[in-house]
């Protein structure tokens, strides 16, 4: 039984240094040009910078000015994806600065990757798209994505062996000119009464 789970694994590994043996002639122009290395980036992910460059119709002189957008990010960050979720939602709709202080004071590894990722949206903001005033931006967009990941061997005794990943993720940012917009606060009493509304609402479906 164990020289058999033993062939497997040599079977295994033999396999895993044939694909990336493929892959490497494909990267250096080898004579493979038809396999590709996969990724996981959607296509919204993939033209995120693009929409700098996006050109608008000339407004009409009675139109309110249209506030500069900037979109930016950073890609295969050795982070997890749902660890930074939760930092990029806390931040989503404040201010510049409210955002990189509220991250200035977090000792988590994604918050410092964030603020730089804000730091280097906001100077893009007043180099590139004429913003006048670099605290006069709002976070209209806050989301991470996930990255490729890498499959790598753990050896285990017997001639076992597991799969680990080595997990990598995006981080996508979208600021807005002007201040961030309020918030409906809703008191405890008015979500009871959505709720007791949704409650009588409720119907059953396919009945007489």
């Amino acid at each position: 039984m164990a020289t058999a789970m033993t062939r497997r694994g040599m079977a295994f590994i033999r396999n895993i240094s044939g694909s990336l043996h493929s892959r490497f002639q494909v990267l250096t122009g080898g004579p493979q040009q038809l396999a590709c290395l996969h990724t996981t980036a959607s296509l919204e992910a993939k033209n995120w910078e693009k929409k700098n460059f996006r050109l608008y119709p000339p407004q009409l002189p009675d139109e309110p000015r249209r506030p500069a957008e900037i979109h930016h990010s950073r890609r295969q960050i050795k982070y997890s994806k749902d660890k930074m979720w939760y930092l990029a939602k806390m931040v989503k709709g404040m201010s510049i600065d409210e955002a990189i202080a509220q991250l200035e004071f977090n000792d988590k590894k994604g918050a410092k990757i964030m603020k730089e990722v804000l730091l280097e949206a906001q100077e893009m903001a007043v180099r590139n798209h004429n913003v006048e005033y670099k605290s006069n931006l709002y976070l209209a967009e806050s989301h991470s994505g996930k990255g490729k990941y890498l499959k790598r061997i753990r050896y285990h005794g017997r001639g076992m062996f597991g799969i680990m990943e080595r997990v990598y993720c995006h981080y996508f940012v979208k600021l807005v000119e002007g201040s961030p917009p309020k918030k409906e606060v809703k008191t405890s009493f008015d979500q009871a009464k959505e709720y007791v509304q949704s409650l009588k609402d409720r119907t059953i479906i396919h009945s007489l």
